[in-house]
């Protein structure tokens, strides 16, 4: 897992809404869903993560011109779902079908109220989204 320079891990992961919902995905062997995405490889930057993380997880194609930063969301050491971690959430503009990968269990689109269904640190990501408008 990836480490930012103060230690703490990070995930970049993909912000697309649609029609008030947001995408997410789960793995297989878990309960939790999450925003699509994951930890950079060794220099990569987060363009090239989100790239190479949305291709493997669900065989589109993400347009890096496109990136837009929607915020950076971390929980802390405290936290008991581990703590610490930051994920760091951008929109993007894609081409191709979102199709899940071998990795991928399931896609779905999550409104506001799903939000007891995704880890604590994608509750933060929902709430922020629900707060500007998108999510409902």
């Amino acid at each position: 897992m990836t480490r930012s320079d103060d230690g703490v891990p990070e995930k970049v992961a993909w912000v697309l809404v649609r029609d008030g919902r947001v995408l997410v995905t789960r793995s297989h062997g878990r309960d939790r869903f999450y925003l699509p995405g994951g930890h950079r490889e060794p220099g990569e930057s987060d363009s090239e993560t989100l790239v190479r993380e949305i291709d493997e997880e669900l065989r589109a194609a993400i347009d890096p011109a496109s990136m837009v930063l929607f915020g950076t969301f971390e929980i802390g050491q405290d936290h008991p779902e581990h703590g610490p971690f930051r994920m760091i959430c951008y929109t993007a503009d894609h081409r191709g079908e979102l199709t899940p990968s071998r990795e991928i269990a399931e896609k779905a689109w999550f409104r506001h109220a799903d939000r007891d269904r995704v880890s604590a640190v994608d509750e933060m990501v929902f709430d922020a989204l629900h707060a500007a408008g998108w999510l409902t």
